[in-house]
């Protein structure tokens, strides 16, 4: 069966505006090759990765420039054929000075990729797999740049009876899912068909939402009568987290503190898939990725495939940044990273760039809780984000687990229906971030 409508979906959760007709109908185009890239070497959640080649050598691109530090790590490749400029702490998106590697671009050079075969992933055994896609720089494309290959590796005991490609795109004003979808169709199935395969999943569904009808359409045609589902689904924030996407999908509930695996699904996100298709298929690794540019602080919102490691500057001169801006976000609005300098790099995980105006930034004052369960009714997690946030501010750590803190992952629903202005998720965050401080020391 290929199709199929579904009226399930998880509780609570929210509607916020969309935005999306700015970029939705925006095919891809290609970036220009900036004149320098800055690469962190910390790209993903985990380890970061180690550098293989120094300051003053010539690389080319889709070189490896560093390795994995870790298994929870992977490997870093150039975007571009020029020289290594500087190893040294650059600006990471999140404010932090990192390590970088910085590459000048040879404006002289070919930029195509170096001929590459496929690879013949039905002769690899599961742990060689796993090992390719680690070597391709492989993260999740959604957002979370969780390295890809860690999904792949099975908890002793578990089997992955089911692959759920997430194609919701749930943020406000991000299209690049969506144009993924309907632009390279035949890549997103044909990575979903290796992963499944290796994975030795049962069932794939591919979960689409009832907002993006042309992407359903699209991969429906080229899934046929085969064996994979595309699934329309009702359009709500945050469906695109897994466990929320799971609920959806099969009415099946992901225990607090266990993860998609505990029951049986593997989930991986469509630009993911693409890339796993590109790796096995042309040895494309992760160097460039699907970034929408969009608000109203940019003359001309574009979805464009972008060399990893290009300045936020170069990206928003180039889809004409106006005057009036007065916050860029990387990411959504909803979960996304506002900047405080725009000369700090897209990263694989950058799914989007937003140029907010006056009359977009948020100026709400905050104002007392009136205890009014907005924010209960928001959480699709169903905690209470309103004792959460009371017991942040007052440090009560202990409480705090009690409540199931460590289990809110940051979608901030809350926050967008609290009718008092108050941060929610801005200081869950910021206690999660102080357990997790407190248990390393052994607090």
């Amino acid at each position: 069966m290929s199709s199929g409508l579904f009226k399930l979906s998880f509780r609570h959760g929210i509607h916020p505006d969309e935005h999306k007709d700015q970029t939705a109908h925006r095919p891809f185009e290609r970036m220009p090759f900036a004149d320098r890239l800055i690469l962190p070497l910390r790209q993903h959640t985990g380890a970061p990765c180690e550098p293989v080649v120094g300051v003053g050598a010539e690389v080319r691109r889709g070189q490896v420039l560093a390795t994995p530090g870790g298994f929870v790590s992977t490997t870093l490749h150039s975007p571009v054929t020029g020289r290594v400029t500087a190893l040294a702490a650059r600006r990471h998106p999140n404010g932090q000075m990192v390590p970088s590697m910085e590459i000048d671009t040879d404006a002289y050079s070919s930029q195509r990729l170096p001929p590459a075969s496929s690879i013949d992933w039905r002769a690899l055994t599961l742990d060689g797999f796993i090992e390719e896609v680690q070597r391709a720089g492989l993260v999740g494309l959604g957002g979370a740049a969780f390295p890809t290959h860690v999904k792949y590796k099975l908890p002793d005991g578990r089997r992955c009876e089911r692959l759920v490609v997430n194609g919701c795109e749930c943020e406000p004003y991000l299209t690049s899912d969506h144009r993924t979808m309907v632009e390279r169709p035949e890549a997103v199935v044909r990575g979903a068909e290796i992963v499944a395969t290796m994975l030795g999943a049962k069932e794939t569904v591919i979960g689409v939402e009832l907002n993006k009808l042309d992407a359903i359409e699209t991969l429906r045609r080229v899934v046929g009568e085969g064996p994979t589902r595309v699934i329309g689904l009702n359009v709500k924030y945050p469906q695109g987290a897994e466990k929320m996407l799971i609920k959806s999908i099969f009415d099946l509930e992901v225990p607090a503190g266990k993860l998609p695996i505990d029951v049986g699904i593997v989930v991986n996100n469509v630009a993911s898939m693409a890339a796993v298709a590109d790796y096995f298929d042309r040895g494309q690794p992760l160097i460039e990725r699907g970034v929408t540019v969009a608000g109203p602080g940019v003359d001309r919102p574009s979805n464009l495939i972008v060399p990893v490691g290009t300045s936020v500057r170069d990206v928003l001169r180039h889809c004409g940044l106006n005057h009036e801006t007065r916050q860029v976000i990387m990411g959504g609005p909803m979960m996304g990273m506002p900047l405080a300098s725009l000369d700090v790099p897209i990263l694989k995980g950058t799914s989007g760039i937003l140029a907010f105006t006056d009359e977009v930034v948020d100026h709400t004052a905050e104002y007392a809780c009136l205890k009014c369960g907005r924010c209960l009714e928001a959480c699709s997690n169903l905690l209470n984000p309103a004792r959460l946030a009371r017991l942040a501010r007052a440090g009560r750590w202990n409480e705090l687990e009690m409540n199931y803190v460590m289990d809110c992952m940051e979608c901030g629903a809350c926050t967008y229906a609290c009718p008092s202005g108050v941060p929610v998720v801005h200081l869950i965050r910021a206690a999660k971030t102080s357990i997790r401080k407190r248990k390393a020391k052994g607090e």
